[in-house]
């Protein structure tokens, strides 16, 4: 579970660099907010988790952790599609799908963050 997670991390970290560098290059920044989100929902916070799942092993190994990885990589490239998708004027398409993948991604959060709860002071 950690090599996996820290493996897509990596790709939205790839991701994130090349949407920063073509911003730059065409002076255009109307996906900052999915930059962001790339950066934090993707790399910071996959990176950092399966971290912890190295350290850690225990929580990796449970459900929570395993139905947190699904949420987490189904909801958010949904969710970055619908906030790129209302950033370049298409609201009727982006919102739902933003709405949606939000409530997965969340959804997915709260089940790593039950994890924790549930297991971290375990031997």
């Amino acid at each position: 579970m950690a090599h996996r997670l820290l493996k897509i991390a990596a790709a939205y970290f790839l991701l994130a660099v090349c949407l920063g560098a073509f911003m730059g290059i065409t002076e255009d920044f109307a996906l900052a907010s999915v930059h962001a989100h790339l950066n934090l929902l993707g790399w910071v916070s996959l990176a950092i988790i399966g971290c912890l799942y190295l350290l850690k092993p225990q929580l990796a190994g449970t459900r929570l952790a395993l139905v947190h990885f699904w949420l987490h990589n189904l909801g958010a490239p949904i969710l970055l599609t619908g906030v790129a998708l209302i950033h370049l004027g298409n609201m009727a398409a982006g919102g739902p799908l933003a709405g949606i993948g939000t409530i997965v991604t969340v959804t997915g959060v709260a089940c790593f963050a039950i994890n924790l709860w549930r297991h971290l002071g375990r031997a």
